[in-house]
């Protein structure tokens, strides 16, 4: 029952098959044999999973249930869940518990979801190997000694392991498809603004997406159409309407035109994704698709613009982290001490001048400063100190124009890139990531290498729009790979429709 879509354990269950509470402990069977290895998930809560199972079964009987109604969930550690601790993979918020449930959760909740647990990821969403959390290293479970991909890891890892049906993660340059490619899952980005981001503790607030992963399309669309809409507590929610995005999967339209954009082809692709993608696009064509060849010249500026307004939008949104009003606060006492130390070792330095001991003391920090500095370097990890570093440094006098200002006009030039190619296609074609799940550690001392993996899946979240990565075939080296599929913005419909025509391929 572990890999059955929503619907399917729905009809099981409610023809007396098999019972919920089976299946949520199919699921616990599965955690508790594989995630002490994989590291999935950082927290969980069986003993509710089997209480909620109960419930929602006798709901699905009487004819009463929510459209989740079957389905067991995993949540990615950066969205809030009334009573449970909201981490962040993070030292500094490794004792925060969230007060208030997102806005996700409450619609979640609403369609009688079953929530098992938290997954792992990234230390707040920054990072594309899921390497940086201080819960350790999630394992990609088609190999454990290759990372799943990031920041979303632990909720890819959690579906392609069997640990729930669905999971969310957060998309902010690629972290949900990425990792969903890696793993060999189906994982989707919506439309900025099309999900609430209410109760999604921000990286980047004008990137920041949630989504889900799942085994299929159609689990995928089911969940969105619950999760979508709009939402009055976040003003970046639009009041597009939801479209009936499972009534579509189920009934895929063939006849699509797809952008197969050169500038995603070029050096740097496995040999072996390039074929297997291509091999897939030719499929679609004879069963009806019409291809058309398309040009986003601005794409290799993607990673550029990306890192500048990412890490400046980071750098402005972790500031709150201070220790003072909530986070990880250094030893107070210890501080002091440190102060008090600095100071006698400057006055026995300097005995024999008064001024120059006085300059020498005004450099040091004050009692607050020092207690902000101490908390902030013992709270923040490796990856997040680097891009709140890189973000300042692009929003300092003299260089917002240079780099920021700079940016943000590449940005626009490739939102004017897709605008113009949406108007010949439905929907665009790329590989989701430039090869398949690599060595956990092996690019740990090269953080540009390890941007560049987000190369193919960045330039959506610079415009905006919609995409998904779908499993797209068995590399030589039994890793799977993803193919994904971009649509214009709140054009979730055609991207979820043209995923589905490609699992049918494989059937």
């Amino acid at each position: 029952m572990n890999t059955v879509s929503i619907a399917e354990i729905r009809d099981k269950v409610l023809k007396g098959e098999v019972a919920l509470r089976e299946v949520v402990a199919d699921y616990i069977s599965n955690i508790e044999a594989t995630n002490g290895d994989i590291n999935a998930f950082i927290s969980v809560d069986f003993e509710s999973a089997l209480t909620q199972a109960d419930e929602i079964e006798k709901k699905i009987k009487s004819d009463t249930a929510g459209a989740l109604a079957g389905m067991v969930i995993g949540i990615k550690d950066v969205i809030c869940e009334r009573g449970k601790r909201a981490t962040c993979a993070s030292n500094v918020l490794a004792d925060f518990e969230s007060v208030y449930d997102a806005t996700v959760i409450e619609k979640l909740k609403k369609e009688d979801a079953i929530f098992i647990g938290r997954t792992n990821m990234d230390e707040f969403a920054m990072g594309s190997t899921n390497e940086y959390s201080r819960y350790g290293v999630t394992k990609n479970p088609h190999d454990l000694t290759k990372v799943p991909g990031g920041s979303s890891g632990g909720s890819a890892a959690a579906i392609a392991a069997n640990m729930a049906t669905v999971t969310l993660g957060s998309d902010t340059g690629g972290s949900i498809r990425q990792p969903a490619s890696y793993c060999g899952v189906v994982g989707l980005k919506p439309t900025y603004g099309r999900v609430s981001r209410y109760g999604l503790i921000a990286y980047a607030s004008s990137f920041d997406c949630i989504g889900p992963f799942a085994h299929n399309v159609e689990d995928v669309a089911r969940v969105l159409e619950v999760i979508a809409g709009f939402d009055e507590r976040d003003n970046t929610s639009s009041q597009t309407a939801v479209d009936r995005y499972v009534e579509s999967v189920l009934n895929p339209e063939k006849k699509i035109r797809i952008g197969v954009p050169e500038e995603f082809f070029s050096d740097g692709l496995d040999p072996e994704i390039n074929k297997g993608i291509r091999e897939n696009i030719s499929r679609l064509e004879s069963n009806g698709a019409v291809v058309v060849p398309i040009h986003l010249p601005h794409t290799k500026y993607g990673i550029a613009a990306y890192y500048i307004l990412a890490t400046a939008e980071a750098s402005s949104n972790l500031a709150r982290f201070d220790g003072i009003r909530y986070g990880h606060r250094a030893d107070k006492a210890a501080v002091m001490e440190e102060l008090k130390a600095e100071e006698n070792a400057l006055r026995k330095e300097f005995a024999e001048s008064e001024d120059e001991l006085a300059k020498a003391l005004a450099r040091i920090d004050s009692a607050l400063i020092r207690l902000y500095k101490k908390s902030r370097t013992e709270g923040f990890g490796t990856e997040v100190k680097r891009r709140i570093m890189l973000g300042t440094y692009v929003l300092s006098s003299g260089y917002y124009d240079a780099y920021y200002a700079k940016a943000q006009k590449v940005r626009r030039l490739i939102q004017e890139d897709y605008k113009k190619a949406f108007k010949e296609v439905d929907v665009i074609v790329t590989p989701t990531a430039p090869t398949t799940a690599f060595d956990i550690g092996s690019k740990l001392d090269d953080p540009v290498q390890m941007y560049l993996n987000d190369a193919y899946t960045i330039t959506a979240n610079l415009a905006g729009i919609c995409g998904i990565s779908v499993p797209a075939g068995i590399h030589s080296n039994g890793l799977p790979y993803g193919m994904q599929f971009l649509g214009d913005a709140f054009q979730e419909t055609k991207i979820l429709n043209a995923a589905r025509l490609v699992e049918l391929l494989e059937n």
